[in-house]
């Protein structure tokens, strides 16, 4: 049991129409909620079906309610759905795991600087001179490389690595398999044949990072990656080497960065975008799912398509687009009533 809807109320800071005392059992999206959930629409087509739903009640905001009949259900109503969602989610998740735990099967070089109530899960590996800070819980088969920084309170969830001389800041998650420091992917024809070019450089990840299952970010050729304080970066993303991120950007999956790419502050990429690499994006930039960045992109744009361009721009392409078989038939039609031979 979470709490009546009017706990609950109290404690995210919103107010209920009706039914306060109605107990809340759990939290569920509209399709799994039953008679004792508490379901969540962030605009009107999510409310329309909440209503209609087996839910005791919903959350959602006042101006999305005042739209619509909403008398058939209690509604918890709240600025904002989503941070009240986020809150409450919270509430619910198992407690955050606390050292000392030092797992037998874990190898931890002597020279390793550790806080004494980290978690160290089975078959870490810590290299030599790496240290990691207070609060940080390393999960299975995380790897440290020598020389490795590790901040407070980071996730390192089972698999990640943090290799040589890169450094994670505090607060930073790792997800699952997600692999920092891996070499860039650099080489030099020489005689015929792609030779290494050695990757001397490392990863630097800002406070509040954090990285998806099997992502890779690959370390600089020299000097640093970069990726700044409070960006996320989805499941299946590639970095490559000497790229710079901003801060608190978002990239959802699938995103593909070339090298020495340059990314501003607060900026959302969405899925399968791909970037040419030496290219510069401004702060504020919206990049539509599935775009390729092949230029330099200005602050504030709002870009799409392949190659991108501004949105509103590909959108009247995509129009034109679709007209074309019309445009063929009106051709064709007119060249058949011109004369033989063009006399």
């Amino acid at each position: 049991m979470i709490g009546t809807l009017a706990e609950i109320a109290r404690r995210l800071g919103g107010t209920v129409t009706k039914d306060g005392e109605a107990v809340i059992q759990n939290v569920a999206a509209v399709d799994d909620a039953d008679n004792g959930s508490l379901t969540f629409a962030a605009d009107e087509h999510y409310l329309r079906s909440a209503l209609a739903s087996r839910a005791a009640a919903i959350l959602t905001e006042s101006a999305i309610a005042e739209r619509l009949d909403t008398a058939r259900k209690p509604l918890l109503l709240v600025p904002s759905t989503r941070a009240a969602l986020a809150a409450l989610l919270a509430e619910l998740q198992p407690a955050r795991r606390k050292g000392p735990v030092r797992h037998p099967t874990a190898v931890v070089d002597a020279s390793a600087r550790i806080a004494p109530d980290v978690v160290i899960g089975p078959l870490v590996v810590i290299g030599e001179g790496a240290s990691v800070g207070a609060g940080t819980v390393l999960e299975a088969g995380v790897v440290i490389g020598a020389g490795a920084r590790v901040g407070r309170d980071c996730t390192f969830g089972s698999r990640s690595m943090l290799l040589d001389r890169c450094i994670a800041g505090d607060e930073v998650v790792l997800q699952p398999g997600a692999i920092v420091g891996s070499d860039g992917f650099g080489y030099v024809v020489i005689d015929g044949e792609f030779r290494k070019i050695p990757q001397a450089g490392s990863v630097e990840l800002g406070d509040r990072v954090e990285i998806g299952a099997n992502t890779c970010i690959d370390r600089a050729q020299t000097g640093a990656t970069k990726i700044g304080a409070g960006t996320k970066i989805d499941n299946l993303v590639q970095i490559g080497h000497n790229c710079r991120i901003g801060r608190n950007c978002v990239f959802a999956a699938q995103t593909g960065l070339a090298g020495t790419t340059l990314i501003g502050d607060f900026v959302m990429v969405g899925g399968q975008s791909a970037f040419k690499g030496h290219v510069r994006v401004g702060s504020n930039v919206r990049i539509a799912g599935a775009s390729h960045i092949w230029a330099d992109v200005a602050d504030g744009a709002f870009v799409s398509g392949r190659p991108a361009q501004a949105h509103r721009d590909e959108l009247r392409l995509q129009v034109r687009i679709r007209h074309l078989d019309k445009l063929e038939a009106r051709v064709e039609a007119l060249e058949r009533r011109l004369p033989p031979n063009g006399s």
